[in-house]
């Protein structure tokens, strides 16, 4: 989920990987991982694979087999643990979406990815954010969720991580707008917003477009869902939960 593929300029891989990613490719993108070697490519393809389960409802087989050969191959603590992340968020994903409940799977991973990500490290921000999905989707606990988005936050700032911080003004302006501060979830959902149209992230942003017009008086509210409702059609549908978010089709 984080990163964005510009920070390595010189790698054209690495470029190529987040244009297919930011409009919804996660399959192209993978496949040009598949000749590299090691632990941080098998990582990087298995968190796009992740991703377009969260993305799509599809594709969990491929997920889980390139998942298995991430645990496999990861050679010391941080790549375990980015490995246990993405097991977390895999099984957090299939009990959010209705596939199969693997709650207890998700919350163990993230667990086990906590005692092996130093604090500070670079896995660290991203695995507090899927603490705060677990905490707030799957045990109904805002107040648990807060504190690990914050955190996640705070570490996506430090480390400079833009898509990172997409999700965690989004996630934390959510929590506002249910607790009724209109004024500080329209705030978060614009900066959320902002940094996804700045990064070209274009998969997420019918989803930022939507979540801003809740907290958006008319019409602007409308006009907003327009667009979000145009980019959804224009990506095919996807991300696929937005369906039930935005107006019918004529």
């Amino acid at each position: 989920m984080s990163g964005t593929g510009t920070d390595t300029e010189h790698d054209p891989l690495q470029t190529a990987v987040w244009r297919l990613r930011s409009r919804g490719c996660w399959t192209d993108a993978a496949a040009l991982l598949a000749p590299r070697q090691g632990a941080a490519a098998a990582l990087q393809r298995t968190s796009l694979l992740v991703e377009r389960c969260l993305f799509t409802g599809e594709g969990w087989g491929e997920a889980e087999d390139s998942l298995r050969t991430a645990e496999a191959v990861a050679d010391d603590d941080d790549a375990r643990g980015a490995a246990a992340c993405e097991r977390g968020q895999l099984a957090y994903a299939a009990t959010v979406l209705g596939v199969r409940d693997r709650a207890d799977e998700a919350r163990t991973a993230l667990g086990r990815a906590a005692a092996l990500l130093a604090p500070g490290g670079a896995g660290r921000a991203l695995l507090d954010f899927r603490r705060g999905l677990v905490a707030e989707h799957l045990a109904d606990s805002p107040q648990a969720a807060r504190a690990a988005y914050r955190r996640a936050h705070a570490g996506a700032t430090a480390q400079g991580d833009s898509l990172l911080l997409s999700f965690t003004w989004r996630h934390l302006a959510g929590l506002a707008l249910r607790e009724g501060e209109v004024a500080e979830a329209r705030h978060g959902f614009a900066e959320s917003l902002r940094l996804r149209e700045e990064l070209g992230f274009l998969v997420g942003t019918a989803p930022a477009l939507a979540a801003l017009a809740d907290a958006e008086p008319e019409p602007e509210a409308s006009r907003l869902r327009a667009e979000a409702t145009r980019l959804f059609r224009l990506l095919g549908g996807v991300p696929s939960w937005l369906a039930t978010h935005l107006p019918p089709a004529a």
